[in-house]
């Protein structure tokens, strides 16, 4: 895995004041995407099925729980809007039956996305079902700049207005999985 992100996510108390602060730094706005994002039972890390209406995707990643800024490794096989690899592949909704069946299902995470990028940071404020309000920061790049992404990881933290004490070490599909025992 020679890309990475470095990332953060924290509850957000005031996503309309992440919003201004994105709009002045010019950030592009690419939508708000509602995501199913179902979690799959693997021996390690975490694999995910995304269906939204702007992002689709599997999405296989490792990454330490920790509340500060985090290393992200993350195989990704982005998926058309209809769910398809290409014409001639199975639809998401097979897939999901698929890995289903021979995985199980871990828990299934609903939520709407707001989605923003500046250069190689993206940014989500989300409204998780049953968690509340979030926002996130990630910035890619190769492993090899790892502590330029960290910074820059670190500098919109700040710029955001992100506390410490609202971080979030876990997965939304950990909180749920807390949640509901």
């Amino acid at each position: 895995m020679n890309r990475i992100s470095i990332e953060i996510k924290a509850r957000c108390h005031n996503p309309a004041g992440v919003r201004q602060i994105l709009r002045g730094q010019k950030a592009v706005y690419k939508g708000l995407d509602h995501q199913i994002d179902t979690y799959f039972c693997v021996p390690t890390g975490r694999l995910k099925l995304r269906k939204g209406n702007i992002e689709n995707a599997l999405i296989y990643y490792k990454r330490t729980d920790q509340k500060n800024s985090k290393r992200c490794d993350a195989i990704l096989c982005k998926l058309s809007k209809q769910g398809r690899f290409s014409a001639r592949e199975p639809s998401l909704t097979v897939l999901k039956k698929l890995l289903s069946h021979a995985l199980g299902i871990l828990t299934v995470v609903d939520k709407k996305r707001e989605i923003y990028f500046i250069r190689n940071t993206k940014f989500h404020i989300d409204q998780v079902r049953g968690l509340g309000k979030f926002v996130e920061i990630e910035v890619f790049g190769p492993a090899k700049q790892a502590i330029k992404l960290k910074a820059r990881c670190e500098y919109y933290q700040q710029l955001l207005g992100v506390k410490k004490r609202d971080l979030i070490a876990d997965s939304y599909s950990d909180q749920l999985l807390r949640k509901n025992r």
